[in-house]
């Protein structure tokens, strides 16, 4: 699937858990594009981590949650043009996501309990941009084959600033009250070569359905909706 409008152009492969494999302004690519791995396995960095997923309903493994969730590795339903959803398996999440190109990206979702009992509403943006050292502005600044992810005090964030030596920058745009918790992934050569960052907004904290860091609690039925708007500057 491709979407274009003005300085826009996405590109996104439903089959391949809906995966954003592109992202331009004025031509030029902003998201990382691996290290020419794409087959997904048990894990997923094994199975090439580059552009941008969905992380439902977790990031980090747990005993009963695979390794950076479901929505990744799960085929998704093309609704139409631009809007795409996903059920889980091991979790009875369904998962709508709709992006409408203009002068900014604008991605707006919304999560469903698709199950017979309440559960904890965890999603996390997993948008993998090019990494450059020096990039300033809160993104770590790494040597060589090094990787790091800190995390921002909840609710302390609605909007994070990506700026590249070419000249193009970005900023990225979320509700601090719908999705308060916010983590920076950079990565510098490391886990077999790869360069990105992510700018991480997401319902709940410590990278899973944590009760500690809670995201909403959904009885059966319900939904709750949240956006993420990327603007040129």
């Amino acid at each position: 699937m491709r979407l274009a409008a003005k300085r826009w152009a996405v590109a996104i492969r439903p089959e391949r858990g809906g995966r954003i494999t592109s992202l331009r302004l004025d031509g030029e690519e902003l998201l990382d594009q691996g290290i020419g791995v794409d087959q997904p396995t048990k894990g997923f960095v094994e199975g090439g981590a580059f552009g941008w997923d969905e992380m439902v309903p977790n990031v980090v493994a747990t005993d009963t949650l695979p390794d950076h969730g479901e929505a990744w590795r799960l085929p998704w339903e093309t609704v139409r043009p631009g809007v795409m959803r996903c059920r889980g398996r091991v979790v009875p999440w369904e998962l709508e996501r709709s992006i409408e190109l203009d002068d900014a990206v604008q991605v707006d979702y919304a999560y469903r309990n698709v199950g017979a009992e309440p559960h904890l509403a965890y999603w996390c943006a997993h948008p993998l941009f090019q990494y450059e050292t020096g990039m300033g502005g809160g993104v770590p600044d790494l040597g060589e084959g090094l990787s790091a992810k800190v995390f921002l005090p909840k609710g302390s964030a609605d909007r994070f600033t990506l700026r590249w030596r070419s000249g193009i920058a970005i900023e990225l745009r979320w509700d601090s009250e719908l999705t308060p918790y916010v983590g920076i992934w950079a990565c510098n050569g490391d886990l077999g070569g790869y360069r990105q960052v992510a700018i991480e907004p997401a319902t709940g904290g410590n990278d899973r359905p944590d009760p500690a860091a809670p995201p909403p609690l959904l009885e059966p039925g319900a939904e709750y909706r949240w956006w993420l708007q990327i603007r040129a500057l």
